[in-house]
């Protein structure tokens, strides 16, 4: 077995950004992204993608031998933690349309809101290597705790389900410059 460390890859930085759902995707690791906003500063841990299964074991009455094992259920989520607070932030976080009342920084906490579906795009990049993640159609279904704590960053903590795209036929698409051929 070959072994090779230049292949060892180390989420040194990146940036997560969000679009409204028409926004432009991206076509690859290179090229400016249209249509949506940087969310800015992550918290330290970065961005933890999971993938999710549910399985039914199917077995023979003869013996009760494992014949096959099927898929029943997959979920795709992505958590992570905004550090800075901006109406990006804010309205991702608390599932806002748009700041209520910009004149005085206001906007309208409705705790069942998730703001709808949005496009998602995670870029990561560790020196001329970037593996970029295009979520199309994807939700915050969860949020964290807001600690307001001396010595402490106010982070939004949200955690972002993707959902299967007709167009693109599945939830995410990933490309790596890694993985290029030319």
């Amino acid at each position: 077995m070959a072994t090779n460390s230049q292949n060892v890859r180390v989420a040194v930085t990146g940036a997560v950004s969000v679009g409204d759902t028409d926004a432009t995707a991206p076509t690859g690791t290179s090229g400016a992204l249209t249509g949506f906003s940087d969310l800015g500063l992550i918290g330290e841990d970065g961005v933890t993608e999971s993938r999710g299964r549910s399985t039914n074991d199917i077995k023979a009455w003869q013996g009760g031998a494992l014949v096959r094992t099927v898929v029943t259920d997959g979920t795709l989520t992505y958590h992570f933690i905004m550090l800075e607070t901006s109406k990006a932030t804010a309205e991702l976080f608390y599932g806002a349309t748009s700041v209520a009342d910009v004149s005085d920084g206001s906007l309208v906490i409705v705790p069942t809101s998730t703001g709808g579906r949005k496009s998602f795009v995670l870029d990561v990049i560790d020196g001329s290597e970037l593996l970029r993640v295009y979520v199309p159609q994807g939700e915050v279904t969860e949020v964290g705790d807001r600690v307001y704590q001396n010595g402490e960053a106010i982070g939004y903590e949200v955690t972002v389900t993707a959902y299967l795209d007709a167009t693109l036929g599945g939830a995410a698409k990933v490309w790596m410059t890694a993985l290029k051929t030319a």
